[in-house]
């Protein structure tokens, strides 16, 4: 698996999930100034409600536009195993029943999930209990975190 790749694919994910959410802003925005939405009493909301709908889109705008701006300005360099896991690593990673999963350790756009050649890839962040616990880690390492009081350990079985 190749991790750049893995970038571009998240990059074009991004982009495309920005478009989307222009469009929804947009058309919220224009559901909430049309003149057939004014009030014409207390209980007719229909034009507060877009309002609300459109600041909401607006705001999801804006982070997705500061997730690609970071994913686009990250640097990707091979792995250093004398430094180990940092951003902008891909990750191979078993569970205790030796199920494998594909990680991509970004610096935003925790979730996003691409698919490469039919495998998926999930977006993770130093911010999550399990990309924190990776930062630093080597081929071979295991990692322990906690979710909701239950261990789960996990193994570094290839790091790019």
């Amino acid at each position: 698996m190749n991790k750049h790749a893995v970038h571009q694919l998240v990059l074009e994910k991004l982009s495309v999930d920005l478009d989307i959410a222009q469009r929804a802003a947009q058309t919220a925005y224009e559901t909430a100034t049309h003149e057939e939405n004014i009030a014409e009493n207390k209980y007719d909301t229909l034009g507060l409600e877009a309002s609300y709908l459109a600041a909401g889109q607006a705001k999801r705008v804006e982070e997705i536009k500061q997730s690609l701006a970071l994913c686009q300005n990250m640097a990707l360099r091979a792995y250093d195993d004398q430094r180990g896991i940092e951003i902008g690593a891909l990750l191979g990673l078993d569970d205790e029943n030796g199920r494998q999963q594909w990680l991509f350790l970004a610096p935003d756009a925790a979730g996003l999930k691409v698919d490469v050649v039919g495998q998926p890839v999930t977006v993770i962040t130093p911010r999550s209990p399990l990309g924190n616990s990776l930062l630093g880690k080597f081929e071979g390492d295991e990692v322990e975190i906690l979710v909701a009081g239950a261990r789960q350990l996990f193994t570094v079985t290839e790091a790019k």
